[in-house]
Formats: C-alpha cells, structure tokens, sequence
C-alpha cells in the first residue's frame, strides 16, 4: 500500500451560505491523500499502473470551479469524482479544504474540513 499526497493545493472559489461569498469568493487550501496498492506501477515503473498526481489536481480544480454551500458537499464531489476515474485502484481517499479567512465576526485564520472516505 501506499498514497499520493498533494499539499497545499491553493485555489480560488465561490462557495458558501452567505450572499457575498457567492460574488466575492475566497481563498482555499486543499490537502489530498489518496491510498492505493502501487506495486505495479514501482515494479514496472508504468504511468497507467498508478493514479496520476497532475489528473488528481485536475479533477480539484475542476470541482473547485462549481459553487457549493458547503465545503463539505465540495469535498464529497472531489472524492467521488477521484474514486470513479480510478476506482479499482483507491483504498481510500482523504481531503482537507480551508477556506481561509472566513466571513466571520471574529479573528479566524481558516475554516476547515476534513473528510476520510
């Protein structure tokens, strides 16, 4: 067993319940950590035997680009979107997004979720 992680991943989107979120957007920080047997692809040392790290941002960037209320339901889309392109080949899958500086009345660096799936 082994996983790819990307770190870091910096977006821009248009999500959340508030009206000016909707217009405004924010920031975003996303963590992903896909878990899967990549014995083939180091043995054979084959881009097909493994999950590609530059589709996996891909599939991020596209989900970031359509507008949820909640980063949660965001986060079960990029999940789900992971485990059909590969599906076979993932064990697991976790996800962090922060929303960073969120629209509160108080001093917050990032909102966070986390979804281990």
């Amino acid at each position: 067993m082994g996983k790819i992680v990307l770190e870091n991943i910096k977006l821009f989107g248009f999500h959340g319940c508030m009206p000016e979120e909707e217009y405004v957007g924010s920031h975003y920080t996303i963590y992903l950590e896909v878990e899967f047997d990549f014995h083939q692809a180091s043995t054979n040392n084959d881009l097909s035997k493994t999950i590609n790290y530059v589709d996996l941002y891909s599939i991020v960037k596209k989900e970031m680009n359509i507008n949820s209320k909640l980063i949660e339901h965001l986060a079960q889309r990029i999940i789900q979107r992971i485990k059909e392109y590969k599906k076979p080949l993932i064990k697991n899958t976790k996800i962090k997004i922060c929303k960073e500086n969120p629209p509160l009345q108080g001093n917050v660096d990032r909102v966070c979720i986390i979804l281990d799936d």
